[in-house]
C-alpha cells in the first residue's frame, strides 16, 4: 500500500478484515490426551511463542484472550489492535503487520480429551 489512491498488495492485511471472534470449531487430536497433558501444551507453547518473532505485549495478549470468555477476548484483541482475519483466532497480526499463529489447542479443548487419572 502507498497512497490514498493505491490498492492492497497482495499479502497485505487489511484493518477491515477483522472479524468478531467465535468459538473454534470442535476438534480431535491425533491420541487421547488429559487435561494435565493439555496444560503442559499450552504452557509449552505460550514459553516459547515469543521466541518465534512478534511482540512480547501482543503474545501476551492473544494469552489473555485464549484463556477467556469470548466478549472478554473481544475486548482484550480490540484494546490490543489485533487483527484477527479468521474468526477462531488461528491466525492474527498486529497493527504493524507481524503474524502470528495460534494452535487449536491453545484456544479450545479436543473431543477426545480424557479424565486425569
Amino acid at each position: 500500500m502507498g497512497c490514498a489512491g493505491s490498492t492492497p498488495a497482495k499479502g497485505d492485511v487489511i484493518l477491515e478484515n477483522t472479524k468478531k471472534l467465535q468459538k473454534p470449531k470442535p476438534w480431535k487430536h491425533t491420541q487421547q490426551m488429559t487435561r494435565a497433558q493439555l496444560k503442559q501444551m499450552r504452557d509449552e507453547f505460550w514459553d516459547t511463542a515469543p521466541h518465534y518473532g512478534g511482540q512480547k505485549e501482543i503474545w501476551d495478549a492473544l494469552r489473555a484472550a485464549a484463556e477467556a470468555d469470548l466478549d472478554l477476548a473481544q475486548a482484550i484483541v480490540d484494546s490490543a489492535g489485533i487483527i484477527i482475519p479468521n474468526a477462531d483466532m488461528t491466525l492474527c497480526y498486529d497493527e504493524r503487520g507481524a503474524k502470528y499463529e495460534l494452535p487449536k489447542y491453545v484456544l479450545s479443548e479436543p473431543t477426545n480429551l480424557i479424565r486425569d487419572s
